[in-house]
């Protein structure tokens, strides 16, 4: 089989994670890859090379959010699919106007489409940004019943778009996976490097709906010790404002946006317990990571991050006065190492049963089967 993968290579993000992370994984099943992904026009060398496996789709910006195509990129998509003429298109939606156009290229070239649907959002609507995700979904979902299938990583997620009006038939239930073999527990230096006894670590943009500053607060007030590390791995437009104020003194390690991913699995090895505190999430491919790596975890219940702690396997906010409910726990999670392990032993084990790539994979290949095939969408019986 042959797939056409629309999708990002950069600036890094969550989606350029998701789509190197399948990419490979069909490509060591033994599936050909066209990978058509956005660059800048200046990046772009040649249109009409469309003999290899990768195409460059022109574009005026991009970001960890969003992508404006270049007015030509609708042309140089058509043509690159006409002359790949793949099995099957799965486009993992840039949040890009070409989205809603891609349809119509589909189904002129006679060619199955899937999409995977990733912006987060806060289905109870309890802040200003999740009414901005609203309208995102609202403005998304007559478009998504244009496609054959959708796929979304909760169950959460795809009654909130048949909320919204798109037909249920439409939609798959097929979670994040992690490479459980990759991320997975093991010896690391960091703590000894860090001078920390205990290591508390954040990974993720530092923007507004990560929520990033309630943690500092809650990290700052709590006082917890030269002993205790807190360590914010990641990069965004609030880390100017907010560095100041926390930095060193306090316990604050700021790595910065860390590109190496075993640099990355080393960090959290290390770390006795992750944070999360967004505003706003879809499923967060990093709270599977440190979760895969047996790392106790704390996350709100924004998107479907709450429904992947239930049960004890790990510890679950809500998205109001998330400072106050992290001064109750952090102390109890320096004081309580067995809880923490706990914890940790717990979040592996639920990743290992729901949460995997090799399991997200073969989800994926009977969607692609049961799309060429023409057959009905088989729902989630899970609630």
């Amino acid at each position: 089989m042959h797939i056409a993968w629309i999708g990002k290579k950069s600036p890094f993000c969550g989606n350029v994670t998701y789509g190197r992370e399948v990419t490979n994984s069909l490509l060591d099943r033994g599936y050909q890859v066209s990978f058509l992904h956005f660059a800048q026009e200046e990046e772009v060398d040649d249109l009409s090379a469309f003999g290899n496996q990768e195409v460059s789709l022109p574009c005026l910006y991009k970001s960890q959010v969003y992508t404006i195509p270049s007015p030509k990129a609708s042309k140089v998509l058509t043509q690159a699919l006409d002359q790949l003429r793949p099995d099957i298109v799965h486009a993992s939606l840039t949040l890009s106007p070409l989205d809603f156009v891609l349809p119509e290229i589909c189904e002129e070239l006679n060619i199955p489409l899937v999409a995977t649907f990733h912006p987060p959002f806060d289905g109870k609507r309890r802040n200003l940004k999740s009414g901005t995700q609203l309208f995102t979904y609202q403005l998304y979902a007559p478009f998504l019943a244009n496609y054959h299938r959708v796929i979304v990583f909760s169950q959460l997620q795809r009654n909130f778009l048949v909320r919204l009006g798109v037909p249920p038939e439409k939609l798959a239930v097929i979670p994040n996976g992690v490479d459980v073999q990759k991320y997975s527990p093991g010896p690391s230096n960091l703590k000894y490097q860090l001078n920390a006894q205990r290591l508390f670590v954040y990974q993720g943009r530092i923007a507004t709906e990560k929520n990033v500053e309630a943690l500092l607060k809650a990290w700052k007030r709590s006082n917890l010790g030269s002993s205790c590390k807190l360590a914010i791995v990641g990069n965004g437009p609030l880390c100017a404002s907010l560095r100041p104020f926390y930095g060193e003194e306090f316990g604050i390690i700021w790595l910065g946006f860390v590109a190496d991913e075993e640099q990355r699995i080393d960090i959290l090895r290390a770390a006795d317990v992750f944070v999360l505190p967004s505003l706003l999430e879809g499923l967060s491919l990093s709270l599977l990571e440190a979760m895969s790596c047996g790392v106790a975890c704390v996350a709100t219940d924004a998107g479907a991050d709450g429904e992947v702690l239930e049960d004890g396997a790990g510890v679950v906010l809500t998205t109001h006065r998330v400072s106050s409910q992290l001064s109750t726990l952090l102390p109890l999670f320096r004081d309580h190492l067995e809880w923490t392990t706990l914890l940790g032993q717990k979040a592996r084990k639920r990743v290992l049963e729901r949460y995997t790539l090799s399991r997200n994979i073969t989800q994926l290949e009977k969607l692609y089967a049961d799309v060429l095939k023409g057959q009905p969408l088989q729902l989630s019986r899970r609630a």
